[in-house]
């Protein structure tokens, strides 16, 4: 009986020992079923998608042109991104070190006497004091027109013509005597010249390459205190600023300190090249760090003609005009356009047929409602090209033709 039962329970056993390895062999089973279905598959599946993208990238150029293109774009990226932390202090002193050295020679101060005639105190001589960018070694110097262009008057006095401007070079106790070459009030810009040879002249940049960040040095002769440099940034491109006089001018914008007598000095990057002429700055309560400098590149033209022509030749029309806005067009039952007030004499306009009380509306098709629309469009034409005006008299549409003339230096 006991026999029985040992044997019928080893039976058991053996039967369970069975079960039990066959459920292991069928576990390892599964496990490699899943391990292929889980990992081998997809990952076989990724190299055959690879090798399908390898292959239509190396017969597709356009693909394998931008692919390359966000290569580079991220490669690029992170340089940026490890230079900028790599960028020390004693660099950054190095850097602006280099600046001043190089761009110092080429900033000259000047100096304006001019001759004050008050009403009340009598006749005296005054001072102003400025700056300014040596542009050839044989003396010429680009600086600003409200520097050596005194003259102006009130009720109160009359300041009259510069008697005499000085000019002082880096590193020279010498007063150099200068002449005017030529001066433009509507770019606030001035040739002079001194009698030396063998300056430094500096190094123009080119500003409309500049970013709105990067590094900007101003150099000149703030409050009489020759060859002083200040550093910042360039904080704004092509800002708008209307001066004193109500003439409105696209500067460029810097942190760097600009005060009275930085005016015609150099607006510097960090390679040492002339991005703009320092003009002027805005100053009162709550206003700080806002200097405003002409785009060098916005100079090239006008000093050109200065110092070829003395002026700056323009193309001009010889009208006056006032806008007829919405508004006075129903109160006059007049078009909307500029009404012509006053023809100057012998002008193109008045050769052309032009007559006073004629309403422009157009010039060569584009429509124009203002003086400095018309004006706009005048200026990106040259002198001796031809124009025609649209023009409105007694309810009548005429064209006219006018051949663009060059407008007197007092214009």
């Amino acid at each position: 009986m006991n026999e029985n039962l040992n044997n019928n329970e080893n039976k058991d056993l053996g039967t369970a020992n069975s079960q039990r390895t066959y459920t292991a062999v069928s576990m390892k089973q599964k496990r490699k079923i899943n391990f292929a279905r889980n990992i081998l598959t997809p990952f076989a599946f990724g190299i055959l998608g690879c090798m399908t993208v390898l292959g239509i990238c190396i017969h597709n150029p356009t693909l394998q042109n931008s692919l390359k293109d966000t290569f580079s774009n991220n490669v690029a990226s992170n340089t940026i991104l490890n230079n900028s932390k790599n960028i020390s202090l004693p660099d950054y002193s190095s850097t602006a070190i280099s600046v001043a050295n190089k761009v110092l020679p080429s900033i000259v101060g000047i100096k304006v006497e001019y001759q004050v005639n008050a009403f009340f105190y009598g006749t005296s001589t005054s001072n102003a004091e400025g700056s300014g960018i040596i542009l050839s070694e044989d003396g010429y110097i680009l600086t600003n027109n409200h520097i050596v262009n005194t003259s102006s008057n009130s009720s109160y006095y009359d300041i009259e013509k510069a008697n005499k401007i000085t000019v002082f070079l880096y590193n020279d106790e010498t007063e150099y005597e200068a002449k005017i070459v030529g001066k433009d009030s509507q770019t606030d810009l001035a040739i002079i010249k001194i009698d030396k040879s063998g300056l430094t002249a500096a190094t123009l940049g080119d500003s409309d390459s500049l970013q709105v960040g990067e590094f900007a040095m101003a150099i000149g002769n703030p409050l009489g205190m020759q060859s002083s440099v200040t550093s910042g940034i360039i904080s704004a491109l092509n800002r708008t600023v209307t001066d004193t006089n109500g003439t409105e001018y696209t500067l460029i914008q810097t942190d760097a300190a600009i005060n009275s007598g930085n005016s015609g000095g150099a607006l510097v990057n960090c390679n040492g090249e002339v991005v703009g002429l320092n003009t002027l700055k805005l100053s009162g309560t709550g206003i700080e760090g806002m200097g405003f400098a002409i785009p060098i590149n916005a100079t090239l033209d006008v000093t050109d003609e200065l110092i070829t022509y003395n002026k700056v030749r323009r193309p001009f029309i010889g009208i006056g005009g006032i806008n007829i806005t919405e508004e006075l067009s129903k109160q006059n039952n007049l078009k909307v356009g500029i009404y012509v007030k006053t023809l100057e004499d012998f002008s193109s306009a008045e050769k052309a047929g032009v007559k006073v009380g004629d309403i422009i509306t157009a010039i060569n098709g584009e429509e124009v409602k203002t003086m400095d629309k018309l004006n706009e469009i005048k200026n990106n034409h040259e002198i001796g090209d031809k124009i025609t005006l649209t023009i409105f008299r007694e309810n009548e549409e005429l064209k006219i033709d006018v051949v663009l003339g060059e407008a007197p230096s007092d214009k």
